[in-house]
């Protein structure tokens, strides 16, 4: 490129070695100027100017602040140096990331498959079998944990309705999280949150606190399965990913049946729980959290001595940290095979360090603690705020949204089935009961023992006089418009039992659970109340119901089927056939439910269903972990999809949740056309099963 002073500048050298600039190319109007001037005295400086002629003149710009023509060149000349460096650089850091992940994969190919991978599979399946358990015990406490604490039901559907809201955000804020802060750094504090605030839960006396506690619990435990996923992937070669992956998903089952078993074990124990006080009650349904906790205080234990990925740290321009970790890798396995001389030979791996990361680092060096921590975050938020925009991109929008659809339909009909299976099936052991029910009519009882339970009863217009009720179990019993004069009722345990419209003369109630809120609208006279059992009392044998857990544990135990096939064959024919296909046999379970009409009918399609719809699931982890292309961005888009999909759990909960014992073909028929969309949607999506994790 040629400078615009070049044609009307002209360069000549004198006898004297000066160099004179001319302009126009006719000498005239010049200025002379040498590059060496000889030492002068300050007057004879000032004399020489002022006699010299015009074209021995010195640059007179240079009292105006004019540049001269010399240093607009070299600035020119400076700037273009600077911009060809920064376009080598840009094109040496574009083909730097283009080279990582073909070279990341030679590099895992090379450290094996073996001891390590297994080691790091155990570990983040106890954190996986972590988030399983915590969605089983919510449904499992919540019969017993109503009455101890006076839960109303509406405050009841807001505890399950929180819990949920707490695992999408974790998901949301640890899936963006992870990519800035690391995958071990961030799973350790995950485990950590929720190890604390579930074990803080067991102890808690009043319904606030432990909503407040299993809220924080959610939180923490929501970020575990993009964190999971993401952290394993990152160890694994292309051809072992789909395999792995989906034999990860294995203790997700375990979870539930280590809740299923352990909640049969221990809550219907009632003598498993101990008192300090009256204030302080430990009741079984507390150690079974208590318990619970076992899964992820291993996993914690575990994350803890296992290396940072070495994918995140070459990200992040962690050489040396790396190669350490992939020796470590490399060394484990060949010398677990009986090879411990193999050499691990990569010597070199070229990672370029993003802007973002060197703002971070100059911001660190400046200010005070507290500022150099405020810039540090507020920098990381920026990021992922950063990544999660760039989800967006023309390039990704599109396959992006047929992935939210196909995770909201899978997960819609998925949870919402799974409210539906034991309401329906409570709805039907209740209407059963509400057939078998007696009923007594104008009765007239005068001065009898009452040493019996009374038990699924309706009393109408009855009159009992001098009776005593001692020692007895009232349940499920109704009194209405009934007279009870001069009796007597002694250690008297009830449960949904209650007195509507009657008239109550000279009865002493003594050491019973009967109390205001049993008596509806009834007239009372000279009637009295000695060491009454206020509040709400447990019924170890009315809430705990064996069909329940034995449904969660037979539906948990029933994915391990579905669990073989999809690990087996998700290498073989692909990602995409096994989501569509799974979620096309699912909806033919879903629309076979219509069929059913009893107990044992709708236990049998549920677990048919959830071993069809678990390979469904294992697919669309693995997709979801392979097809965004960029480094900075598959594990934020991980977590927005664990976002929606628990945001789907949500309303489905509701939906669904509304038409027990109204209708079922509502319910079946949402569900059956969320799993057609998603099946044939899952279609559309691109194949990842030869991709580099790019």
């Amino acid at each position: 490129m040629d400078d615009p002073y070049q044609n009307n500048v002209n360069q000549q050298m004198t006898e004297g070695g000066e160099y004179t600039y001319t302009q126009d190319g006719s000498g005239q109007d010049g200025y002379p100027y040498q590059t060496d001037y000889p030492p002068q005295e300050e007057d004879a400086a000032s004399d020489a100017t002022e006699g010299a002629d015009d074209d021995e003149q010195m640059y007179e710009g240079e009292y105006q602040g004019i540049p001269h023509p010399d240093e607009i060149k070299e600035a020119r000349r400076a700037a273009r140096l600077e911009a060809r460096k920064k376009a080598r650089m840009a094109a040496q850091q574009e083909e730097e990331e283009e080279n990582l992940p073909e070279q990341y994969e030679s590099i895992m190919e090379e450290c094996g498959h073996g001891r390590f991978q297994w080691m790091l599979f155990v570990v983040l399946g106890l954190a996986l079998m972590a988030d399983g358990v915590d969605g089983f015990v919510v449904g499992f406490v919540l019969p017993s944990a109503e009455k101890d604490m006076c839960i109303s039901n509406a405050d009841k559907g807001l505890l399950g309705l929180l819990v949920y809201v707490a695992m999408m955000v974790g998901a949301l804020v640890w899936g963006g999280l992870c990519d800035k802060m690391g995958r071990r750094k961030c799973l350790i504090y995950v485990l950590a949150i929720d190890l604390v605030f579930s074990f803080l839960s067991c102890f808690a006396q009043s319904y606030g606190f432990f909503l407040f506690f299993r809220f924080c619990s959610g939180f923490g435990i929501g970020g575990s399965i993009p964190i999971v996923y993401t952290y394993f992937t990152e160890f694994l070669q292309m051809d072992k990913r789909g395999e792995h992956l989906s034999w990860l998903c294995m203790f997700w089952m375990l979870g539930g049946l280590y809740a299923s078993f352990t909640a049969w074990g221990i809550i219907p124990h009632y003598g498993w729980g101990f008192a300090i006080g009256s204030e302080f009650q430990m009741h079984s349904w507390r150690l079974f959290i208590l318990v619970c906790l076992f899964p992820a205080l291993a996993a914690l234990v575990g994350v803890v001595f296992m290396p940072e990925s070495p994918r995140f740290l070459l990200e992040n321009a962690r050489h040396d940290e790396a190669w350490m970790i992939l020796r470590q890798v490399h060394d484990t396995n060949w010398k677990a095979k009986g090879e411990p001389e193999r050499v691990f030979t990569v010597t070199n791996i070229k990672t370029p360090q993003t802007q973002e990361d060197e703002f971070i680092e100059i911001q660190s060096d400046t200010g005070t603690a507290f500022q150099r921590w405020t810039v540090r975050h507020m920098t990381m938020l920026q990021q992922v705020m950063a990544n999660i925009m760039s989800l967006s991109a023309p390039e990704l929008r599109l396959q992006g949204l047929f992935l939210v659809i196909v995770w909201f339909c899978l997960a819609f009909s998925y949870h919402g089935l799974g409210v539906w299976f034991p309401d329906m099936i409570k709805y039907m052991q209740y209407e059963e009961y509400e057939s078998k029910v007696r009923v007594f009519h104008r009765e007239r009882v005068e001065r009898f023992h009452f040493n019996f339970s009374l038990i699924n009863q309706i009393h109408r217009e009855g009159e009992y006089i001098h009776d005593k009720f001692a020692n007895i179990e009232i349940k499920s019993v109704k009194f209405e418009d009934s007279l009870f004069e001069n009796c007597y009722f002694e250690d008297v345990k009830s449960t949904n039992t209650f007195f509507e419209n009657c008239t109550i003369k000279n009865t002493v109630f003594y050491n019973t659970d009967l109390w205001q809120e049993k008596f509806k609208d009834c007239r009372m006279e000279n009637t009295t109340f000695l060491h009454p059992k206020k509040g709400c009392h447990l019924n170890f044998q009315e809430e705990n119901d064996i069909v329940i857990y034995l449904v969660s544990f037979l539906g948990s135990l029933a994915v391990l089927p579905g669990n073989i096939i999809s690990a087996l064959f998700m290498d073989k024919i692909g990602r995409i056939r096994i989501i569509g296909g799974s979620m096309l046999a699912s909806s033919a379970c879903t629309f076979l439910l219509l069929l059913s009409f009893s107990q044992g009918a709708v236990i049998c399609w549920q677990c048919l269903f959830y071993g069809a719809s678990v390979a469904a699931w294992n697919g669309l982890e693995v997709i979801s972990v392979e097809l965004y292309p960029s480094s900075k961005r598959y594990r934020t888009a991980f977590g927005i999809l664990n976002g929606i999909c628990k945001f789907a759990a949500i309303v489905a909960s509701f939906i669904f949740a509304a038409f027990i014992g109204i209708t079922k073909i509502i319910p079946i028929f949402l569900a059956f056309s969320a799993l057609v969309c998603g099946g044939f949607v899952a279609l559309k999506l691109p194949e990842t099963r030869e991709k580099i994790l790019s």
